[in-house]
């Protein structure tokens, strides 16, 4: 993995649209915002507006303003996925010009008969695992997706253990890649099996965000990724991506999330209510309560200023 100049930080709160921030969004939003601060860096703003049908109307101005609101200022006019299509599709065309993605002919009832006919479903959550028949051709039926191949990272040779030793943050050996998480530690997943060749353009045409999420963070020079703990399951098919594009990978962090009264993680979709930004500090100090950061400041900047100095001593190396 190339490695991050100390001297140069990027980081980024990238929220989609669906609705306004949530009080486990804003504590995503805030941790992203400290760690940015925290090593003297700059920190960008992106609304994930790709999934169009999803998207509401104006949200993203409710979410702009309630980062201002609580003082959470980008650096740089907000960047919009719904206008970087042809960046996407660039990296499409660079992934297919080096054979590591492929189109795929198959819906998901496709899917579904091709796991039956195999006898046993691999399934992740409720999501079918891709058994891979477009791999090898489209037998001339019309291509619906397309799809990374993950089978390109496949190594014949035995995992040798004391390379991962001595090997960057992140190794790739049989398609497992293991990488380091600087809050949840060591991390790994064996993507061929546990996802499979992943979709990289969806089948009614928009981008898939493990795509845009990649090219987008390439293209903004993201160093720093900090954001909830749902979220991680996708740092693996991330970094095969970034492996996949030739870009530099960037830091994880992953934080807590927020759940409901029911136990489940808060979100848009299960009716997470907005967060109020009328009184800022209230709304930094809940979210700060999430990330373990408990101060008594009287004003937002004094606020914000004293949970930075936390987050540096418990996130930054000192020099040695």
């Amino acid at each position: 993995m190339p490695e991050t100049s100390a001297a140069r930080y990027v980081g980024r709160f990238a929220p989609s649209p669906t609705g306004p921030l949530h009080a486990g969004s804003l504590a995503a939003a805030l941790a992203s915002w400290l760690d940015a601060r925290a090593h003297g860096g700059q920190w960008l703003l992106r609304i994930e507006d790709v999934d169009t049908p999803r998207c509401v109307p104006g949200a993203d101005r409710i979410i702009i303003r309630q980062l201002a609101d609580c003082g959470l200022l980008p650096q740089e006019a907000p960047l919009y996925q719904s206008q970087r299509a042809a960046h996407y599709q660039a990296a499409l065309d660079q992934l297919v010009g080096h054979g590591r993605a492929y189109p795929c002919a198959c819906s998901r009832q496709d899917i579904e008969v091709a796991v039956q006919i195999a006898g046993h479903g691999r399934t992740r959550g409720s999501e079918l695992i891709y058994p891979g028949t477009c791999r090898c051709g489209l037998a001339g039926k019309p291509a619906r997706s397309w799809r990374l191949r993950v089978s390109e990272f496949i190594s014949n040779k035995p995992f040798d253990h004391e390379k991962r030793a001595q090997a960057a943050p992140d190794f790739i050996s049989n398609n497992t890649v293991t990488w380091t998480d600087r809050a949840l530690g060591e991390q790994s997943q064996n993507v061929h099996a546990d996802v499979g060749d992943f979709v990289l353009k969806r089948a009614d045409g928009l981008w898939a965000y493990q795509l845009a999420v990649v090219a987008d963070d390439a293209a903004q020079g993201v160093t720093h990724i900090v954001r909830g703990a749902d979220l991680a399951d996708n740092s693996a098919r991330q970094i095969l991506l970034q492996r996949a594009l030739r870009v530099p990978q960037p830091h994880y962090l992953h934080t807590p999330v927020v759940n409901g009264e029911d136990g489940k993680k808060l979100s848009k979709q299960n009716g997470a209510a907005a967060v109020d930004t009328s009184e800022p500090l209230l709304a930094l100090q809940d979210a700060g309560t999430v990330l373990g950061i408990h101060l008594c400041e009287k004003g937002t900047s004094s606020w914000l200023a004293a949970a930075a100095a936390v987050w540096a001593a418990r996130y930054v190396p000192r020099p040695a």
